[in-house]
């Protein structure tokens, strides 16, 4: 239902940055970080999320670390609204993309998903903390993950993460850059074959995966801020050149060009996610 709700609201040019992945991305970041944790991570987490009732949500569910995946988008609407719209601004951090990378001016306050990010893992590693803190701390975290390694939540042009950059993709028309990449680009590259959440992991070897998550939190934010300038160039020709007169086109050989690339920030997303859950939870 929340797939469907998303793709209308995107079909009528009303996509919000804070609504990322859709349902597919988010849920293949998370089964793939499921896949990869350690057995004491993953019989942690579903303790937590058999308790996930504590959240009080019960329109929201997050039994499974796929509900948990999309609950912070969830919650967004009624009648949740009013008690998570504090969270509105932790989804997205809007770098410029044509400017040097600086994240301390784009994330006022920690408001932002990189910082969000780091207090959820600490939040969600504090055995002193309430059960409910925790639970929420992880639904958040898997979220907010799968958030980062979408490129247009970790750098845009000042335009509401690409929400304002009018496009047609193939043969869809008058879409923009953000939804594009938030599900048309995202349903199409993630179900290539070997598609789903396993046959993306498998297009990854083990002996490759410690290598891809090394690294700070800041520094995914800086790799993923250059894969939004690129997603710009891809567009438009052109990242930082002037806004284009005419809607342009992302036609069919760009895209296929591009289904390599979302399918990394995919598989990436998934195995740090799981380093994140191992840390805190193993």
């Amino acid at each position: 239902m929340l797939r469907w709700l998303f793709a209308l609201a995107a079909l009528c040019g009303f996509a919000s940055p804070a609504a990322a992945w859709w349902e597919y991305g988010h849920e293949t970041i998370a089964t793939i970080a499921m896949a990869s944790v350690k057995p004491e991570t993953k019989r942690a987490i579903t303790r937590l999320l058999a308790r996930s009732d504590l959240l009080e949500t019960p329109a929201c569910l997050a039994r499974t670390i796929e509900q948990a995946s999309v609950w912070a988008d969830c919650v967004k609407n009624k009648p949740y609204r009013d008690r998570y719209s504090h969270a509105y601004n932790w989804h997205y951090q809007n770098v410029d993309v044509c400017q040097p990378f600086d994240l301390k001016a784009n994330c006022p306050d920690g408001n932002c998903v990189s910082r969000q990010i780091e207090r959820m893992s600490r939040l969600l590693g504090d055995r002193s903390e309430p059960l409910r803190v925790r639970i929420e701390a992880l639904v958040f975290l898997v979220h907010f993950m799968g958030d980062l390694h979408q490129p247009l939540h970790a750098g845009d042009r000042h335009d509401r993460g690409g929400n304002d950059l009018k496009a047609d993709y193939g043969f869809r028309p008058n879409t923009n850059i953000h939804s594009i990449w938030d599900g048309l680009l995202a349903d199409r590259a993630i179900s290539t074959p070997p598609g789903g959440p396993l046959g993306l992991l498998s297009e990854v070897p083990a002996a490759e995966r410690p290598a891809m998550v090394q690294g700070t939190v800041e520094d995914w934010s800086r790799e993923n801020w250059q894969v939004a300038h690129d997603a710009y160039q891809a567009l438009t020709g052109d990242a930082c050149g002037p806004k284009p007169a005419t809607r342009p086109v992302l036609t069919n050989a760009k895209i296929v060009e591009l289904i390599p690339v979302l399918r990394l920030q995919v598989e990436r997303g998934g195995l740090r996610l799981a380093r994140m859950l191992d840390e805190a939870l193993g």
